[in-house]
């Protein structure tokens, strides 16, 4: 239930941000070529920070879904066992409580900004692009708890997530070497 979960998060995040990334990409070479014509768009730059902020927010969730945020596991493996998973327990702990503060926060702001509108584009309610802050937190919160179990399991075992990433990519490259 929890790998189900853990993978239909994966995969919406991916393709949220990834699509969220088009957008962007998009937006900034139609603004570049209205530009080069003469004309320019009033609301891009507004719009491709908000779109930033949102691949940074959504981004950062699918990290911790995937434990590719930065870290320091070679300091954490480098303690003995039970010192690591406490030191590792704590980390969570002030991780969480940290992005649960920011949650709290980015609601209180999105309630101060309540009747505000953007400024190039006055229909666009402040609150709808600065709702990524109270729910990219919480966001960030799920997916550390649903990666959880089997960072535990690995930090239990000693075994870093960097270089297990490090020696899969060269397990496959071998592979392909061989079949080359």
């Amino acid at each position: 239930m929890l790998n189900t979960l853990q993978k239909f998060f994966e995969i919406v995040l991916e393709y949220f941000v990834i699509l969220l990334m088009v957008v962007l990409t998009v937006i900034v070479i139609v603004a570049v070529l209205y530009r080069l014509t003469g004309s320019s768009l009033s609301w891009y730059d507004e719009v491709a920070a908000i779109l930033l902020a949102w691949i940074t927010y959504y981004g950062s969730a699918l990290a911790v879904l995937r434990r590719r945020h930065i870290g320091f596991d070679s300091v954490l493996l480098a303690m003995p066992s039970q010192t690591r998973m406490i030191a590792m327990i704590v980390a969570e702990m002030i991780t969480a409580g940290f992005f649960i503060l920011l949650a709290w926060a980015g609601f209180t702001v999105m309630a101060i900004l309540g009747g505000m509108s953007l400024v190039s584009l006055t229909w666009m309610p402040v609150s709808v692009t600065q709702s990524v802050i109270p729910l990219g937190a919480l966001l960030f919160v799920i997916c550390q708890l649903l990666s959880l179990p089997d960072y535990w399991r690995k930090t239990s075992q000693g075994v870093s997530l960097e270089y297990a990433e490090i020696e899969e990519e060269v397990e496959t490259e071998m592979k392909k070497a061989g079949n080359a």
